[in-house]
């Protein structure tokens, strides 16, 4: 197959009788730069068969068809067999499992070994294109649940739910000492002078910043606490900051907390991902259990007080 073809048929009801065609779209969720792009589609907006403008004025009982065509998958990615874990797949969307020490995006000095260059690999297997599109980011030894967007459409209107913080998102911590039973931290993050990578709690020059914790469970054997964390937020390094800010860093955690004796990584899950299917509006909830090495830790042999998450 040399490209991805999908139609959406939308009928106009009473109360948008004669609004503008781009108006119309934008309310579905469309951005200007899909919108631009659909401009330039043979037969890319169509009302009865016959091809409209964006100007066009709609009418009640209309019914507005969208061609939306992928055509190049995405350019200097190499495809590279991996084992994925796949979740969730439909033609809008993919939830994926990522593990640990797997970068999603390629970069200086690492072209080939990533999720994107897994899902260019999946992609081509099928026979379709496949432009790669990840909606939330996870650190490369960061493991869990992420989306990627089938098509421009469905990027469109998870980027703007993302923004508004409409995907819900829970993750799963290991935390060094007894955390608190439960708590908020609102401290502002920002850079560390000097590194491009490295952040650190900022009141002065920091953006604002939320996570909600609460312990679900301590092992006494490792001195760890298990933490379920949701944020109002999304700064880079987010969790990792705000943890050691409160006396309770992240095991394994090369930049703020590189110690290594227990977990070779920093221990960090995207456990549960809720969110509204962008097409369909089905509601959708996911889940991906603790990878072995933090489970390893939450059922070391001791006396383990332990709460299933998200109860």
């Amino acid at each position: 197959m040399d490209h991805f073809e999908k139609q959406f048929a939308y009928p106009v009801p009473q109360e948008e009788d004669g609004i503008d065609t781009e108006s119309f779209l934008r309310r579905k969720g469309y951005s200007k730069h899909l919108i631009i792009r659909l401009r330039r589609t043979p037969m890319g907006l169509t009302v009865s068969g016959d091809p409209v403008y964006t100007t066009y004025r709609l009418s009640a009982g209309e019914i507005l068809t969208v061609r939306l065509v992928e055509e190049l998958s995405s350019e200097h990615i190499i495809p590279t067999p991996m084992d994925l874990d796949i979740v969730y797949e439909d033609s809008d969307l993919l939830v994926v499992n990522k593990s640990a020490g797997l970068p999603i995006h390629p970069s200086q000095g690492n072209f080939s070994n990533t999720l994107a260059n897994g899902m260019a690999w999946y992609f081509q297997e099928k026979g379709e294109p496949f432009v790669y599109r990840a909606i939330n980011r996870l650190d490369r030894d960061t493991t869990g649940l992420l989306i990627l967007a089938r098509h421009s459409l469905s990027a469109s209107i998870l980027s703007a739910m993302s923004a508004s913080r409409q995907i819900s998102r829970e993750y799963l911590a290991l935390c060094e000492g007894l955390v608190p039973e439960k708590g908020v931290i609102s401290a502002p993050i920002g850079r560390v002078c000097g590194s491009t990578i490295e952040r650190q709690v900022d009141p002065e020059h920091g953006e604002s910043a939320i996570t909600y914790y609460r312990r679900l469970s301590f092992n006494e054997a490792t001195g760890l606490s298990l933490v379920s964390l949701h944020l109002e937020t999304g700064r880079t390094h987010q969790i990792r900051v705000h943890m050691k800010s409160i006396g309770h860093p992240l095991p394994g955690d090369f930049l703020y907390n590189p110690d290594y004796r227990l977990i070779s990584r920093q221990a960090l899950h995207s456990f549960r991902l809720s969110f509204c299917h962008p097409i369909t509006k089905k509601e959708l909830s996911f889940e991906a259990p603790l990878p072995d090495d933090m489970d390893r830790l939450c059922r070391h042999p001791a006396r383990t007080i332990f709460v299933t998450p998200g109860s």
